[in-house]
């Protein structure tokens, strides 16, 4: 029996969970999704459960190829950007590899490399793979992509493959990303779940060459994308420029939000994406209590490292103005 399993990682989102003990209604501000989806003509069709999907998932792989002018066997799919996560570091680590994580960022890199048998570090040099979250969840920062194709020049010289998280790009700057570039020491992973709102159906698609996306795709469980997510991602894809009006009014309500924020004395990172750091004048443990009795669910940072901080969703600027007043009367 294995006995140096990490212990499971903490994530936003559970909204349920504290619906089922709070018995009323919660604003949750701790999971970073689109707070302005794009309409999706979609209903669910029962005649899709009858069946297995098929496991090569070549329609979908079509679809979403088309989207972004890339081969169907240059993309990957997986129920959720967390079961690509851990495809990969199956495929690409082993006993003795280390994997770059420079901290605070999403918990699931290490938990993956961990479970894969690897070693976590903050020095590049001879790391088997880079970890890049791009925007960075929780801290909001974008590099460039002249910045990420600078790092991923330097990592295909020291023989380290990039693994680069896109999940939030879509809702902050979509002309800094790298996918349309093929490299073999690149994979770039999305998330539906993030852009298109759609946390329930848990759906997460990257890119690479055939090569690695072959070796992710043998280590991934047969057929994790069930029937439901895939025609919903499907439909989803042939909307995807619909996206555009999500961006433009998140940024408005972005600015709004951080501003407000600040009016209250708050330090929050220069936000980029459909969330924002802050930093708040208390444990982050005692705020996320208090807001939860005004109906209020914001993500404790403090399994980031940082046990002064929450991260806010921006959400509809109705939502963002009760964030705002629950904050008020909370803060000492």
């Amino acid at each position: 029996m294995r006995e140096n399993l990490p212990e499971r990682m903490e994530h936003g989102g559970r909204v349920r969970w504290h619906r089922t003990r709070e018995q009323g209604r919660l604003l949750d501000f701790s999971a970073n999704v689109n707070p302005y989806p794009p309409e999706i003509p979609w209903i669910p069709d029962p005649s899709t459960l009858y069946d297995y999907p098929d496991d090569r998932y070549e329609a979908l792989k079509e679809e979403i190829g088309r989207v972004f002018g890339r081969d169907p066997g240059e993309v990957a799919v997986g129920n959720g950007s967390v079961e690509l996560i851990r495809a990969f570091c199956s495929a690409m680590l082993g006993e003795g590899d280390a994997a770059c994580i420079i901290p605070p960022t999403f918990a699931e890199y290490e938990m993956a490399v961990r479970l894969a048998g690897a070693r976590c570090t903050a020095d590049e040099t001879g790391a088997a793979v880079r970890f890049l979250c791009n925007p960075n969840n929780p801290t909001g920062k974008l590099c460039s992509r002249g910045e990420v194709l600078r790092l991923l020049a330097d990592m295909a010289g020291q023989g380290t493959c990039l693994f680069l998280d896109e999940a939030f790009i879509e809702l902050a700057d979509p002309h800094q990303s790298l996918v349309d570039v093929r490299d073999e020491n690149l994979f770039l992973l999305r998330s539906l779940t993030k852009s298109f709102a759609v946390p329930g159906i848990r759906f997460g698609y990257g890119f690479g060459t055939p090569e690695l996306i072959e070796r992710v795709e043998t280590v991934r469980l047969p057929w994790t994308v069930n029937a439901f997510a895939e025609a919903f991602a499907i439909e989803a894809f042939r909307h995807y420029d619909l996206l555009r009006a999500s961006r433009e009014q998140i940024a408005r309500e972005r600015e709004w939000l951080a501003g407000s924020l600040r009016g209250l004395g708050l330090t929050c990172e220069p936000p980029s994406a459909n969330y924002i750091l802050v930093e708040v004048p208390l444990p982050a443990d005692v705020l996320v209590e208090r807001l939860l009795t005004r109906g209020i669910l914001v993500r404790n940072c403090r399994s980031f490292g940082l046990p002064c901080h929450i991260r806010v969703a921006v959400r509809t600027h109705e939502e963002n103005r009760q964030l705002i007043e629950a904050l008020e009367a909370c803060l000492p």
